[in-house]
């Protein structure tokens, strides 16, 4: 399983902000032919990202594209569709017919273009009231989609809810996502990008808030933010090692006919091993990954 904890974007049309993204420890590195990209230079930008994508990379290389509402999206796509190129980020996915829409052009180029089908990667990223009240729906509209993000931006100004330094509006929204994908059955979301870059206490509060909710890791745009997020979104030292004593106990435990039992004053029965495991697993593909 590949690791999506840090998720860094960097602007399609500017050469040296992207190949300075890939020279950090950033799981994945997203192209951004939307926001981040001048109207004037989006349509140029759509070769200069896929040549970018197919020389040599330690991070999956993603490309944000226009949403398909708008007079770019379409030609985003088939733009970008192409070996090299790990997968799409598709803005103001509203509901699952944007998603199916974009599955069956991308399964057209792939197999136009000789690509594996199913090979392109697509997550969506929901942005606005309908997205998070379809995420379900959105998640289960394509077998590409294995996750999906959040992007706050673009949602409270959707609502009218003031963004907070404390973010305690978006809890309940941030939970409903989390329940969503689990309940589609696919992985755990990514979290909202902070974009108060000096603000370190306010992006800790937000990296604290994306690991207590369940996300799997965090949308960011400034590079000082990688480091940071991908250690709290792997298990420290003292978690695996804790984890270990779990697994191994009530493997002793289950030996001698018990499937509960108290280890240091704490109940372990299978759903605490289960969580035990998990930890296990995410130190096991943080330490390949670093």
């Amino acid at each position: 399983m590949k690791l999506f904890r840090s998720l860094l974007f960097a602007p399609g049309n500017h050469a040296r902000r992207i190949e300075k993204a890939f020279t950090l420890p950033a799981d994945v590195v997203i192209l951004d032919l939307e926001d981040a990209c001048p109207v004037a230079e989006k349509v140029a930008a759509r070769a200069a990202v896929v040549e970018a994508l197919q020389k040599p990379r330690a991070a999956l290389g993603y490309v944000r594209t226009n949403a398909l509402s708008t007079e770019f999206g379409y030609g985003d796509l088939c733009a970008v569709v192409q070996k090299g190129v790990d997968g799409v980020v598709l803005t103001k996915v509203d509901g699952p017919e944007q998603i199916k829409i974009a599955d069956w052009l991308i399964s057209q180029l792939e197999r136009e273009r000789g690509l594996a089908l199913g090979s392109i990667d697509l997550i969506p990223l929901i942005e606005t009231a309908a997205g998070v009240s379809h995420a379900e729906a959105i998640s289960r509209a394509a077998a590409r989609v294995k996750r999906f993000a959040f992007g706050a931006g673009d949602f409270t100004a959707d609502l009218g809810v003031r963004w907070s330094r404390e973010e305690t509006e978006l809890i309940a929204f941030r939970s409903s996502l989390v329940l969503a994908a689990r309940t589609a059955g696919i992985e755990p979301p990514i979290d909202l990008a902070w974009l108060n870059t000096k603000d370190q206490e306010g992006f800790g509060n937000s990296l604290r808030w994306a690991c207590t909710l369940g996300f799997q890791g965090k949308l960011c745009i400034h590079p000082d933010h990688v480091e940071p997020i991908n250690r709290a979104f792997a298990p420290t030292a003292e978690e695996i090692a804790r984890a270990q004593r779990v697994v191994d106990a009530f493997r002793e435990a289950e030996a001698r006919g018990s499937a509960a039992f108290v280890l240091d004053g704490a109940m372990i029965d299978y759903a605490i091993v289960l969580q035990a495991n998990r930890t296990l697993q995410a130190g096991q593909r943080a330490a390949g990954r670093a």
